[in-house]
């Protein structure tokens, strides 16, 4: 991304007003005048992951922890992103565990990187990767899950046109890849007691 060069908020305006006209209504019309500017600013909202590093969010872990050493687990993530393919929402719930090694992370900071990575362009897959990735590298805990469902508008508003319909991602390393723990982690994500 290091070699990107990001164009100047005109020139990104100026491509709204492109797409508008291309899409085949009048950029200069009262209710789309100021479309290009609400575009380019929902654009900095929808993208903000690309300015985040998510191994800093995870930087401060506590070793103080009076002995504990089982699952962490997060459920109920909700996230929106963006499919790199069309520029379509998806929206869904992450679920994610670790097995601690020496330390634990405060809570929040899980709920932090799922968000700096569903605020980029992505594809699930490579989200799901993405979270354990940097959860590994952050902590090298013993175990993780990353579970992530989402229904995905480029698939429901287009093509298709099938809504309600779930995608499913799973990451397990560590401890957490063998089928007792997968099948532990499944119901602890599905069981709301």
């Amino acid at each position: 991304m290091s070699n990107v060069v990001k164009p100047s908020r005109e020139e990104a305006e100026t491509a709204v007003r492109t797409l508008l006209a291309w899409a085949g209504d009048d950029p200069t019309r009262e209710g789309l005048k100021d479309t290009p500017k609400r575009v380019v600013n929902a654009y900095t909202e929808y993208f903000s992951g690309y300015g985040a590093d998510p191994l800093k969010a995870l930087g401060r872990t506590f070793g103080d922890v009076g002995g504990y050493d089982d699952i962490v687990l997060l459920r109920d993530i909700d996230f929106n992103s963006h499919c790199e393919h069309h520029i379509a929402p998806f929206i869904g719930m992450a679920h994610v565990a670790y097995i601690p090694s020496k330390a634990v992370v405060g809570i929040s900071k899980i709920a932090r990187v799922v968000d700096i990575f569903a605020r980029r362009l992505q594809t699930q897959e490579t989200m799901t990767a993405q979270i354990a990735n940097a959860l590994e590298e952050a902590m090298s805990p013993r175990g993780i899950a990353v579970f992530i469902e989402a229904e995905h508008q480029c698939m429901s508003m287009r093509g298709v046109m099938k809504s309600n319909v779930d995608t499913i991602t799973t990451q397990f390393r560590g401890e957490y890849n063998t089928p007792e723990m997968k099948a532990a982690f499944m119901m602890m994500i599905r069981s709301k007691y």
